[in-house]
Parts: C-alpha cells; sequence; structure tokens
C-alpha cells in the first residue's frame, strides 16, 4: 500500500491512515494521499493490461495494505459506450455514456463499497452503520454479507421497494425513517454516538471516495490515457464527481496524462439543487434544501457534506452546475432507451438532458467529446415507466401498427 497519510482539504490536518477516524477535527471529510512518486516506480499502464478487469486493478492507487482484505463481487470497468444515434439525433458528434448500471448490485455505489468495506475489515470494523436514499444501503449491505460485518442501514420510508428488498435479503439490520435523508442520517449520528458503531456515511470515513474515483482511472485508460473535454456527473453527496476529479488529479501528478482537465458538470433536479444554487451564487459551499423531492431519488441530497470540494472540482474544471425538471429526466431516460437500447435510472438521464440544454446555449460544441454517467440500471427503477400495451385474446392478431 502507497497510502501516505489522510489529510483535511480544509485545514491541511493530516492523520494516520491506519487509526480508525471519520472526520477531521474540524468536521470537515478526511482524503487519502498517496506517495504517487513510488506508485509511479510500482506500476506501469503496460501491467494494467495483465490484470483482472476489476477496479482492484489500480490496487496501488488503493488504499487497502494486505489483499487478502479485499472484499469483491467483481465491480469495476464498466463499458464506456459511443451514443452514435443519440448523438445524431440530438447534434453531439462525440457522445459516450459510462454505464455504471452493470456492476454488482446494479449501481456505481459497489465502488464506494468495495473499497469501504475492504478497508473496514482490515481495520477490524465489525459493525458500521448508514443513512441512504437506498442504492448505497443495498451495496454496503452486500459488501458487507461477504465480508461477515453487521450492517445498519437507515433509509426514508419513500425510498424504492427494491432498495428496501435488496438490504434486507442481505440480513442487514434496515430501519425505516419518515424523512428525509438528513433525518435518516441524525438517526445513525446518534446510534454512532450511543453504540460506538463506524459511521460509513458519505465522506464521514475516507474509503468511499477511493473507490468511486476508480470511474475517472477507467475513463482514462480507456481512452488512451487522455480525457473528454467533458463529463457531466449526477450530483447528490458528490462523491463521484470529487472521485473523478481526484482521480484525474493523481494521474496528472504521475504524468499518466496530460495537462487537459475535463470540464466537470454537476447535475442536480430542480426539486434539490443546492450545488447548482451556490455555484449559480459563486458560492464555496451550498444551503439546506428544503422540500427536496425529485423522482431521481439518488440525488434528493438536501446539504451534502462535502459540497464545497464538489464546487471547486467545478471551479477548478470550468465546469457548471445545471438542474433538470422531472419532466426532462422522465424525457431523457424514455429517448436514451429508445435510441440505444440502454435503461439507465434517472439520475443518470438528467445528464442526457443537461448535455442538451448545455449544447443549445453553445457551453458545449457540437464537435466535443461529452462522457454521461450513468449511475446505475433503470431496472431498479420501475416506477418511472408508464406503458400499457394492448391486451390481446388468443384469438386476436396483431395490428400493422
Amino acid at each position: 500500500m502507497f497510502v501516505k497519510h489522510l489529510e483535511c482539504p480544509k485545514c491541511a490536518k493530516t492523520y494516520d491512515s491506519e487509526q480508525r477516524i471519520q472526520l477531521c477535527e474540524c468536521g470537515a471529510p478526511l482524503v487519502v494521499r498517496y506517495e504517487l512518486d513510488k506508485v509511479k516506480k510500482a506500476l506501469t499502464k503496460e501491467a494494467l493490461l495483465e490484470r483482472p478487469a476489476t477496479l482492484w486493478r489500480y490496487r496501488e492507487l488503493l488504499p487497502v495494505k494486505d489483499e487478502k482484505n479485499i472484499v469483491s463481487l467483481g465491480e469495476g470497468m464498466t463499458p464506456l459506450c459511443r451514443f452514435d444515434n443519440l448523438g445524431k439525433q440530438a447534434g453531439f458528434k462525440n457522445l459516450f455514456i459510462k454505464d455504471e448500471g452493470i456492476i454488482p448490485t446494479g449501481t456505481f455505489k459497489a465502488r464506494g463499497a468495495t473499497v469501504g468495506v475492504s478497508r473496514a475489515k482490515e481495520l477490524g470494523i465489525d459493525i458500521l452503520a448508514m443513512p441512504t436514499n437506498g442504492n448505497a444501503g443495498g451495496s454496503w449491505a452486500a459488501y458487507c454479507a461477504a465480508a461477515g460485518i453487521r450492517s445498519v442501514i437507515v433509509m426514508p420510508k419513500d425510498a424504492p421497494a427494491i432498495n428496501r428488498k435488496e438490504v434486507g435479503i442481505t440480513g442487514a439490520d434496515l430501519y425505516l425513517v419518515d424523512g428525509l435523508i438528513s433525518d435518516a442520517g441524525k438517526i445513525v449520528a446518534r446510534a454512532v454516538e450511543k453504540f460506538g458503531w463506524f459511521d460509513a456515511s458519505t465522506l464521514k470515513e475516507p474509503y468511499r471516495i477511493e473507490g468511486k474515483k476508480t470511474m475517472g482511472l477507467e475513463i482514462a485508460e480507456q481512452m488512451g490515457w487522455r480525457v473528454p473535454d467533458v463529463i457531466l456527473y449526477p450530483t447528490g453527496g458528490g462523491v463521484g464527481i470529487i472521485g473523478i476529479y481526484k482521480a484525474l488529479k493523481e494521474l496528472q501528478e504521475m504524468g499518466w496524462i496530460g495537462e487537459k482537465m475535463p470540464r466537470l458538470v454537476a447535475v442536480q433536479a430542480t426539486g434539490c439543487a443546492p450545488i447548482v444554487k451556490a455555484f449559480d451564487e459563486h458560492k464555496d459551499s451550498s444551503e439546506f434544501w428544503d422540500n427536496a423531492e425529485t423522482c431521481a431519488f439518488g440525488i434528493t441530497v438536501p446539504k451534502a457534506l462535502g459540497d464545497f470540494l464538489v464546487l471547486e472540482a467545478i471551479y477548478d474544471t470550468k465546469g457548471c452546475a445545471v438542474a433538470i425538471d422531472d419532466a426532462d429526466t422522465l424525457k431523457a431516460q424514455q429517448e436514451i432507451a429508445r435510441a440505444e437500447g440502454n435503461f439507465i435510472c434517472p439520475e443518470g438521464a438528467t445528464t442526457y438532458a443537461a448535455a442538451k440544454q448545455l449544447l443549445a446555449s453553445g457551453w458545449i460544441k457540437p464537435e466535443e467529446e461529452v462522457v454521461l454517467l450513468n449511475t446505475g440500471t433503470g431496472l431498479k427503477y420501475p416506477q418511472t415507466v408508464n406503458i400499457e400495451p394492448p391486451l390481446l385474446a388468443p384469438t386476436d392478431d396483431i395490428s400493422q401498427g
């Protein structure tokens, strides 16, 4: 392992990575820092070609010391596909999707779970607790089951039914709250303080982000160690966009990619857009979003702990933040499926709706390489599709249309 220490991105205080720790004493999230000069000597691009197609191929840039502690279900190396049909339809010449819907548990949350749970196992943690809008809970419950770690999951009662079943079948302790993820977080915080459990809430432990950053590593590798012009990311807690930014900065420091960075776009819903509001107001952090509601349930996060890191990534890459209403989200989800055959989650669909807006405004140029991040499979969101096919009797014939 090439971890140097844990570091606070706000006050720059450092911590020993071998201690069980949650946040900096100033209350900010901690991030993992590596001895990148040593990583560069130990790992080559050619060596990666001989390794299995999972995110653990980048193990020198991940925080687990002993490979015996890795808890893996085969996650990572998701496809980066061209959307030629959709591109022609909308006016893009180089439109791509990074499709996270095909990995274990059906969403990108598996990336954070495999690294977070593996490190928890290595640190001897036997019980962890977390609030979730659904998908993260499903992923962490699955990986905890494989690791032999007890998980306690609290989610809003309005979370998709499939997420409740996904968590429950693993044997996790599941609780529902009549409220939002912020309310679930308060319940978890009280339990953590009372029972001494490890808090696996978004960015309250340093390792989830390390799993999420592998999306950025994969994009760079899949594009021949260069980067696209624009990456659009559905943003709730923001760990994915923070992780992609961190990954590309590390690759730059190692000399594996050039000076160019993609313009990062945080996409939110009009019913819950604290990052967009902060960006529009040129602020460094967001305010709590009251009465948050959207069909893209996974990005219904009224206030992200790492909001300042999301905004830093956007500002530093000359990116932007865009809010999409539910009608445009569902329309985009259908357009993608009909043009390309990909049934993606509503969160992922927001990125296509946002890309079309930015293309129309001239912010994205038609020839630029644009990557949409789909964070999960649409199969977890059957409620977003309302189709009533004709019912035939056994003696009926199909009409010509």
